[in-house]
């Protein structure tokens, strides 16, 4: 199958790094071309991320070129065929043509081709299958531009076959339909993806985590995890219950608030009903030590965060911060389940808007003042202070703090016989 249109919406190819890459590679009986993401991406009008670079000439030509050229490059997976150029502080990943020979996973043998077209059969999806040369023409041998203009993710050839190859690629086949795709996901790939399953166990959990962490905010990411649910594909990435209404729900309220989607704060959303569950689910996935305490705070009592009035809430948004209280509040909302009636949830997850929390204006000179000696007694009265200004309301008026550093003093002495 082969098929060819111009790209004529995408300068970087006429001028800038990327096509000085291209005409280093070019010539001499050599071609290369941009390949995957970015071709697919330049193709549906959106910003492109990593650019890289598929060659005939072997890497051992393509360093003797960049270094005749004074360009940097990396042997950075040589085995494979991959030499990182980098030219105006931009990486490009140029790796030479190539077929597989054996494969066992990410360790599959390879050999060096010169055939674009059993390039391209190789690779995941027909929308990643396609290259572009530096005249701008676009090279399809894999169906890819038709299943672009269908908004298809579908398996280049037999999906069972690819799946074998790779099994990362069941988590990135429902990746990429979140991503690009529309409707259900592609029948014949959905189904080798369930069967399949079992391949997810051997993974590395920094792999599943990268994937997971891209589909959580994908764009049809609510119709990906339901399928996923359905198929049985969560359960052995999280070891747990999957939540697919609060996951929807999740995304319904970042939408309505205007914010960004977060990757932690949906994960939350999906797979966190109590702290335990944060611990579990980050443990599987490795996830960072930013991201697991940001679950675990997500999971903890967020049930008590449900119909707060105003002045607890400005307590709560004081002990958690404000990145904490959102995402603590949203978990609640999300799983409040049928509740409609959204305002209440808006005014108390805008709250950080209109309203920031002061300091804690009483210090050790306080109580040190009052008779309270340095160590842990000091300490366990500061607390008691600030518990009874938050009960008040946050007075930053000197006779009402006066009064809450006097009558926590008293309480104390009183309390522990001083």
């Amino acid at each position: 199958m082969s098929d060819a249109r111009v790209l004529d919406d995408a300068p970087w190819l006429k001028s800038g790094p990327t096509a000085r890459v291209l005409e280093l590679l070019n010539g001499n009986g050599e071609e290369a071309r941009v390949v995957g993401g970015a071709v697919r991406n330049a193709l549906l009008r959106i910003p492109t991320g990593d650019i890289d670079i598929a060659t005939t000439a072997l890497p051992a030509e393509v360093i003797r070129r960049a270094k005749a050229a004074g360009i940097k490059s990396v042997p950075t997976g040589i085995e494979h065929g991959t030499v990182t150029l980098v030219i105006d502080a931009h990486p490009f990943e140029v790796t030479t043509l190539r077929e597989d020979t054996e494969t066992f996973g990410r360790k599959a043998k390879v050999a060096f081709g010169r055939d674009w077209v059993g390039d391209a059969e190789r690779r995941d999806f027909t929308i990643n299958g396609l290259s572009v040369d530096a005249d701008g023409v676009v090279h399809d041998h894999v169906g890819g531009l038709d299943d672009i203009l269908a908004k298809r993710v579908r398996f280049i050839g037999d999906p069972n076959q690819r799946i074998a190859e790779d099994y990362l690629r069941i988590l990135r086949f429902f990746r990429i339909h979140a991503a690009y795709g529309a409707g259900e996901p592609d029948r014949a790939g959905y189904l080798a993806c369930i069967g399949a399953r079992a391949g997810l166990a051997a993974l590395s959990a920094e792999r599943v985590r990268m994937e997971m962490l891209k589909l959580m905010v994908a764009e049809g990411a609510a119709v990906a995890i339901a399928a996923m649910v359905d198929g049985g594909l969560l359960l052995p990435i999280f070891g747990g219950v999957a939540y697919t209404g609060p996951f929807t729900a999740m995304i319904s309220a970042e939408r309505l608030l205007g914010l960004k989607p977060d990757a932690v704060r949906r994960l939350g959303a999906l797979a966190v009903a109590v702290t335990e569950d944060a611990r579990r689910v980050a443990t599987r996935l490795r996830l960072t030590n930013a991201e697991t305490k940001a679950l675990d705070s997500m999971g903890h009592r967020w049930w008590r965060l449900a119909g707060m009035d105003e002045a607890t809430a400005r307590r709560r948004l004081y002990r958690l911060g404000e990145d904490r209280y959102r995402d603590r509040l949203m978990l609640a909302w999300a799983r409040a389940g049928g509740d409609t009636d959204s305002a209440p949830w808006q005014e108390l997850a805008t709250l950080p808007k209109r309203w920031s929390a002061p300091k804690f204006p009483l210090k050790a000179a306080d109580f040190i003042g009052r008779g309270i000696a340095e160590g842990p007694a000091l300490g366990h009265v500061l607390a008691l202070a600030e518990d009874a200004w938050l009960a008040a309301n946050f007075p930053l008026d000197e006779a009402a703090l006066t009064a809450i550093a006097d009558q926590t003093v008293t309480r104390f002495t009183r309390d522990h016989r001083l």
